[in-house]
């Protein structure tokens, strides 16, 4: 086995010593009673032995939770970090699709408040409205292998911007870069626009009217049937619009882009992770594959 205090490095897991240590202290809990969870179903009923009796675990959470970074990280073949920890790699595969799950129900992290996370699009427009935070949303698109020949719904993968078979999410940042929230990941075929309209957002809108959401041009429906909340860049001027008008549109232009560009610093921050590059896995385990890396993003901006 390799010494852990190499593991745990910031090179191989992406997060800090301490960002590692708070998240042991998060998750462990939550997966002991996961595991007595399943052992109770396996058994069918209370367990007959007393607590800490039978085989000792090849992995210790924390050894799960740092091949699970790791494979996050650097997309690795379960079979690396299996040699690494000296287990079997059908072992470490079950370790990291249990804490991928842990990870990825954690939501995103919230500036001064340790112990708030933001899990759905309902928390982060309360949020927004309760602090005046003024919010942007922008979506992106992960390149996913192409489903094989005469599987129905084969065409829905293929993105009309990128011309690849892709799988689009949309991601929630404020005005620091900072991940709010990310939705569940669709087809590559589906608008950005209609995206959103079926996360609902059209209803938080009219609930929160005090929420400010910067967009692209993408959104131009949103801005219309949501003036002053969805917020698009200023249309550009007529031809033989006189120079005055033009040059006040490049400079709002300017600005809106200025504002909106955070959140694609906050996708940077995502596709920095490599398995976000280009998911050559199963595609339903995409979701809690984002959402597990977009809060972890979460967790180190905020206390950056």
């Amino acid at each position: 086995m390799v010494n852990r205090s190499v593991l745990v490095n910031r090179l191989f897991t992406g997060i800090s010593r301490r960002h590692l240590a708070c998240l042991v202290d998060e998750l462990a809990a939550p997966w002991e009673v996961g595991l007595e969870g399943r052992r109770h179903a396996a058994r069918g009923g209370v367990r007959k032995r007393a607590a800490g009796a039978g085989a000792r675990h090849r992995l210790v959470f924390v050894d799960r939770l740092v091949a699970t970074l790791i494979h996050l990280r650097h997309d690795l073949p379960h079979s690396v970090p299996g040699l690494l920890f000296d287990v079997d790699r059908s072992t470490l595969t079950r370790a990291v699709g249990e804490t991928r799950t842990l990870l990825a129900g954690r939501g995103c992290a919230v500036p001064d408040r340790p112990g708030l996370r933001l899990r759905t699009l309902a928390d982060v427009f309360a949020y927004a409205q309760a602090e005046g935070v003024e919010l942007r949303l922008d979506a992106t698109e992960i390149q996913v292998r192409r489903p094989p020949a005469g599987r129905g719904g084969r065409r829905a993968f293929v993105s009309g911007k990128k011309k690849q078979n892709t799988m689009k999410t949309t991601v929630i940042a404020d005005w620091r870069g900072r991940t709010s929230w990310t939705d569940t990941l669709r087809p590559g075929r589906v608008h950005d626009a209609t995206a959103a309209h079926n996360e609902g957002i059209a209803i938080y809108f009219q609930h929160f009217p005090d929420v400010e959401v910067l967009l692209d041009d993408g959104y131009l429906g949103l801005s219309r049937d949501h003036p002053g909340q969805a917020v698009t860049p200023p249309r550009k001027p007529r031809p033989g619009a006189l120079p005055g008008r033009v040059e006040q549109w490049e400079h709002d232009r300017h600005d809106h882009s200025s504002d909106r560009i955070t959140v694609e610093h906050a996708l940077a921050d995502h596709q920095r992770w490599k398995q976000l590059a280009r998911w050559t896995h199963r595609r339903d385990r995409l979701p809690d594959t984002y959402r597990a890396i977009a809060g972890l993003v979460s967790d180190r901006t905020v206390t950056a």
